[in-house]
């Protein structure tokens, strides 16, 4: 993004938590406003990370949402179709520190209501199910093989082989639910292991650091050590990112890359949120990437139709010279990142059926 303003130079001396509370001001009172769905997006999404990776926030960092938390029944009780949305925010504000009880009380609630049984997908479903067992009441005790069906699709490896961010991203949010957000062993297969890895490849190709981020702290997540050169080039990036505040700020932001680079960063053990803050109106900026290979990967692969091999080894030249000098850089990078490429590019070339094949 080109014109950028930084912030001025004194809120660069608030200290970390003080930083962190600047974003919960910001974000409860001043980005959105009203029963908007996006600010309990937002809200639930900021106030999650704070929460599973236990960064400190000083005292009364929690204050800007007292008057949510004062009235939540009422606005649940209205709007029961975001009650996801609405469990989450109360229950990590309950585990923050705010003082309270409603959590179990709400989730009686919307278990009662049988909320979840109107959820079509099984990642919906777990995730109700993670958020009501927080306070020990699961909403689909009947469905015993929910879990077993999550595991299944995680398995599947060639689904994470070629480009499928939908697929990724479930992946992903799968091993968040099963580790409790980092605070059990998800016990995941080695196929579901290699899922993640390729998916990460994916995401490298595609220089998507909004993806990536989350495929490394769910991998940290798992007890599985990222590749050094996706989380360094996820550092790099991470840093690049500027913050408007007051009247430059626009909410048609990159707000969620900012939240989940840094919330990669805080996994890995990386400083985190080093950003100046204000407690105002702020956005987040990430300057225009160079734009990943994968696209030009990909269709290099399809004009070469029943020409086309699943050998690495085999088509690397070909690869190389169909890309830019910058896709190159790339490319190389994402070989050194793994030492499965040679297998995800197998199941990438996609060589089973092909033009001729009929």
């Amino acid at each position: 993004m080109s014109n950028v303003i930084a912030l001025n130079v004194p809120s660069r001396r608030l200290g970390a938590p003080a930083r962190r509370a600047a974003l919960v001001e910001s974000f409860a009172r001043h980005r959105r406003f009203g029963d908007d769905v996006f600010w309990l997006k937002e809200n639930a999404e900021l106030l999650n990370i704070l929460e599973c990776t236990g960064l400190d926030l000083g005292p009364d960092a929690l204050a800007p949402h007292e008057g949510f938390y004062a009235d939540i029944e009422r606005r649940l009780g209205f709007f029961p179709q975001y009650y996801r949305f609405f469990l989450s925010i109360c229950l990590d504000l309950e585990d923050l520190g705010m003082p309270g009880d409603k959590g179990e009380a709400l989730c009686r609630w919307a278990a009662r209501e049988g909320l979840a049984d109107a959820e079509l997908s099984d990642l919906q479903r777990a995730e109700a199910r993670r958020l009501m067992l927080r306070r020990g009441i699961d909403p689909l005790p009947e469905d015993a093989g929910l879990e077993d069906r999550l595991r299944l699709f995680m398995d599947r490896s060639e689904t994470f082989a070629m480009p499928n961010k939908k697929a990724a991203y479930e992946l992903t949010h799968i091993v968040f639910y099963l580790s409790e957000y980092g605070r059990r062993d998800p016990g995941l297969s080695a196929a579901a292991a290699k899922s993640l890895e390729f998916a990460g490849i994916l995401a490298f190709l595609d220089q998507n650091v909004d993806l990536l981020a989350e495929i490394c702290v769910a991998m940290r997540h798992a007890g599985i050590a990222p590749s050094s050169i996706w989380e360094d080039w996820l550092e790099q990036e991470t840093r690049r990112f500027a913050v408007l505040s007051g009247a430059r700020a626009d909410t048609g932001d990159e707000y969620h890359e900012f939240l989940v680079c840094n919330w990669a960063m805080a996994v890995s053990g990386r400083p985190n949120f080093v950003q100046a803050m204000t407690r105002d109106r702020m956005s987040f900026h990430r300057p225009a990437p160079s734009a990943g290979p994968l696209r030009e990967v990909s269709q290099c692969m399809f004009r070469l139709d029943d020409a086309r091999s699943d050998d690495w080894e085999t088509m690397r030249p070909l690869v190389f010279d169909a890309v830019t000098e910058t896709g190159q850089q790339v490319l190389a990078a994402a070989e050194a990142s793994s030492t499965r490429f040679a297998e995800f590019f197998s199941g990438f070339a996609r060589t089973g059926l092909r033009g001729g094949a009929l």
